[in-house]
Order: structure tokens, then C-alpha cells, then sequence
């Protein structure tokens, strides 16, 4: 059986959706702005910055709401791990390969799934954030490189409220009173101007994510 473009079987799409999207409306409200701007369809990049370990989740269901499957990045050990890393194979999701002669592979089943049609939910930063005040750090250039050589399009996301629902550092989650998940999509991000800059594309590409982050946090954002 042929895959469906950009997204893993219907089994294993119905299983993750029967326990994420419940688990996600149980958890929190959503407040989600302008979902109008993500792509119905083709290779996209979403940007977005990253507060918690629960906002994968929590931005996932969002991306399927828009009509999206996301295709997360996750550490390559987590596929080593009996059941669970078939599971998230199936899902098809991307093994980063940290620290190893392996590393560009990433990028190039990115690529791959870019292609297919795929929607790539990438974190810039890398982790979550170690601002003090929560604020998008500098970003890593692989959301970067891989728009520049494909020329798919850069979508950034802001969120807010997953850090009340799962702070950094802790194991337990905060589920009463029960927490607003805010979200905004913005922009494309134009890179056009970006040839063979990918720092440069990363800064502008963080820009992008910070001054949505401002808009739902209502707080200027800090400078450059």
C-alpha cells in the first residue's frame, strides 16, 4: 500500500488522533488565531518557539485542526525504545541525530518528507527556552538550511500557556485550574533575500516568532 502524501496510515493516524486530541481538549482551552495561514497542502516548514514538553502535543493538535499532519523531529534514542519507537517511526516521525557523523540526516529525511507533502513542525531554538522571562532564544540554522534548499514555505507559530500547563523542569503537570493554550500563526517568513545566509535567514526567522510571541503576550518584545 503506497503511503498517503506527508502523512503515516490511517491506523496509525486514528490511533494517535483517538488519544491526543481528547487528552488535548481535557488538558487545556485553546485560544488558536488565523490557522487560516497555514497551507492545505504541499511541503511546509512551521516555526515555532517551544516552552514546555507539552507544546508538541498541544501544537500538533493544532496542525491537524488546520488540516496538516505534523511531522515532529525527535532524538534518535527515543526510537531505540521498545514499542514506543515503532510508534513513533509509524507516526512518521524524524530522527535528529545529535553529535554524530549521522547529524545531516535529519535534514535530508526532511527533505524527503518535504517532498511527500509534508508539514515539518521544527523548534529553532532547539529545546525549550532558558530565557528567564520565556522570551525565544537565538535559533539553530537547520529550519533555515533546509527552507533555503528546498524553498518550501516558512510558517511561524507563537505560543503561549503550555510553560503554565508543564513548566521547564518539572515532572507533574498543573491541570487545575485548567490552562489557555494561545496560539497565533503568522506570516510566511520571506527568506528570498537569504541566499547562502542561513544565520541570517535563522535571525529573521526567530524575529518572526518573537514578535508573535509579543502579540499574545501583549508585551513588547525585547530588543535584538
Amino acid at each position: 500500500m503506497s503511503r498517503r502524501p506527508g502523512r503515516p496510515s490511517r491506523f496509525w493516524e486514528t490511533v494517535a488522533v483517538v488519544i491526543i486530541k481528547p487528552l488535548s481538549l481535557l488538558l487545556v482551552k485553546h485560544d488558536w488565531r488565523r490557522l487560516d495561514r497555514i497551507p492545505k497542502t504541499g511541503g511546509v516548514i512551521v516555526v515555532a518557539n517551544h516552552l514546555s514538553w507539552t507544546d508538541p502535543v498541544l501544537l500538533g493538535h493544532l496542525l491537524y485542526a488546520a488540516g496538516r499532519w505534523p511531522v515532529v523531529l525527535a532524538k534518535s534514542g527515543v526510537f531505540a525504545v521498545p514499542v514506543l519507537g515503532k510508534v513513533i517511526a509509524a507516526l512518521r516521525a524524524i530522527p535528529v541525530h545529535r553529535g554524530s557523523s549521522e547529524a545531516t540526516r535529519s535534514l535530508h529525511d526532511a527533505e524527503e518528507r518535504l517532498a511527500e507533502g509534508g508539514a515539518i513542525l521544527f523548534y529553532p531554538e532547539g529545546t525549550i527556552t532558558r530565557d528567564p522571562a520565556l522570551w525565544p532564544m537565538a535559533g539553530k540554522t537547520g529550519a533555515a538550511r533546509l527552507a533555503l534548499a528546498t524553498g518550501a514555505p516558512v510558517i511561524p507559530i507563537a505560543h503561549w500557556g503550555a510553560q503554565e500547563l508543564l513548566p521547564y523542569g518539572e515532572k507533574r503537570p498543573r491541570i487545575f485550574p485548567r490552562k489557555t493554550f494561545k496560539a497565533v500563526v503568522g506570516e510566511p517568513v520571506d527568506l528570498s533575500g537569504f541566499e547562502d545566509r542561513p544565520a541570517e535567514a535563522t535571525a529573521e526567522i526567530m524575529r518572526a516568532i518573537t514578535l508573535l510571541v509579543a502579540e499574545l503576550r501583549g508585551e513588547k518584545a525585547p530588543d535584538a
